[in-house]
């Protein structure tokens, strides 16, 4: 069951600073994760570390300059986007509607009128906390999550997903509850691209020609709800504006072999990402799980002296 969520709750002063922060104004809370983008890009050796590794790994054509030169602009977007989140999440719904833009809302709209369920396919962009909190102000979706940590960043992301609607489901829980949900027509918002652990269930597919441990579960889910999958991608579009795309339903998923629809679905996402590489989540550790005996390209070894 649950843990009880008032041991993660931060102190006064940190609950005071989310709720300053719903206050001031959204291009100031962007200038000040711009600021902490790139902070965390000069002391953060360990992210730094994943970051470089992971472009080293997707775009081997790079040269060492313009790999660093991504890496700094992702640490910023990333910034950018984690506090413009804390900020619209602790205010109003109307500046998250100013905020925000919604395109290709018809696709959505026209599944829905079609009976059909609904999963927003939506990929760990930097700013996916503020598509997600835009679409279910809109309409109530649900999600799956993992226990917040410890600190602020989580328990505020955490405590502004349910603040319009979003209804939030353990990552261990019975998916049944999932299924008839998606098939009583509420959509279903699904991450779909992270790292499962060797304890998940998952097959190892590529992406940008990697083997990846990717959960396959979308295109079951699709098949037992017969839902339609429609990617959703948040992109920052200026400074302290973002807009939430909505694209037409992938076709052939899903299909008779869910492994095959997972190739298809790491293709899409690989041509998205290679639109805007700085707004991916690379801070991820995306390749951590490996095929039997291969270690992880994330080790750091240390240099003879």
């Amino acid at each position: 069951m649950p843990a009880d969520r008032t041991a993660y709750q931060p102190g006064l002063l940190g609950r005071g600073f989310l709720r300053l922060l719903g206050l001031v104004p959204v291009l100031l809370a962007a200038l000040l994760g711009h600021a902490f983008g790139w902070l965390a890009w000069k002391l953060d050796r360990r992210r730094r570390h994943i970051v470089r590794t992971n472009l080293a790994l997707c775009f081997p054509g790079l040269d060492e300059r313009a790999r660093d030169d991504l890496m700094r602009r992702h640490f910023l977007a990333f910034g950018r986007a984690l506090m413009t989140a804390l900020a619209v999440g602790a205010g109003s719904r109307a500046r998250l509607y100013r905020t925000v833009m919604v395109e290709g809302r018809q696709h959505y709209d026209e599944a829905l009128a079609k009976g059909r369920g609904v999963i927003l396919y939506a990929p760990h962009f930097t700013a996916l906390e503020i598509g997600g909190l835009r679409i279910t102000a809109e309409r109530p979706m649900l999600a799956m999550y993992r226990e917040p940590r410890r600190h602020l960043v989580h328990w505020g992301v955490h405590r502004n997903r349910t603040r319009f609607g979003l209804e939030l489901i353990e990552r261990e829980a019975n998916m049944r509850r999932v299924i008839r949900q998606l098939s009583e027509g509420r959509p279903f918002y699904y991450l779909p691209d992270i790292d499962p652990g060797a304890s998940g269930s998952y097959e190892f597919v590529p992406f940008f020609g990697i083997p990846a441990a990717t959960v396959i579960a979308v295109s079951r889910l699709a098949k037992l709800a017969n839902a339609l999958v429609i990617p959703c991608i948040t992109r920052e579009t200026g400074l302290g504006r973002y807009t939430a795309t909505l694209y037409p339903p992938v076709e052939g998923v899903p299909g008779e072999n869910p492994t095959a629809d997972a190739v298809l679905l790491n293709r899409w996402l690989e041509n998205e990402v290679r639109k805007t590489p700085e707004q991916y989540f690379w801070i991820h550790r995306r390749f951590k799980t490996r095929p039997a005996g291969e270690p992880s390209p994330y080790e750091q070894r240390t240099q003879p002296s």
